[in-house]
């Protein structure tokens, strides 16, 4: 008898596949995040001590006039109801697809 396997909506492999298209195509993506609704542009995926994370500008935020936006960094399992946009961003000036810590491992970048 072959297994089956129940579908699982909003999971992290779902987030991920949604992250890694957002990245590839520079797509802007929607998510709650700690009960947060947040528009995010992905720029990075990469891997922490065996999680995912996400290094993206988070559109939602408001920056002092004098503050540059800046990238912040999500872990993946903390994302849910990831939905892909039509809307496309450019990447930020300057952006360095090189992880946070020496210690990450890139995996997507754009």
């Amino acid at each position: 008898m072959k297994p089956t396997f129940p579908e699982r909506p909003g999971s992290m492999d779902d987030a991920r596949l949604k992250m890694m298209e957002a990245i590839a195509r520079k797509k802007l993506v929607t998510a709650q995040y700690n009960g947060q609704s947040l528009t995010l542009a992905p720029h990075l995926l990469f891997e922490r001590h065996g999680d995912l994370f996400v290094s993206a500008l988070n559109l939602n935020k408001n920056w002092r006039s004098d503050e540059e936006p800046r990238l912040g960094h999500f872990k993946l399992g903390g994302l849910a109801a990831v939905v892909l946009s039509d809307d496309g961003f450019d990447p930020l000036p300057g952006f360095d697809a090189a992880p946070p810590r020496e210690q990450d491992t890139p995996l997507l970048g754009v």
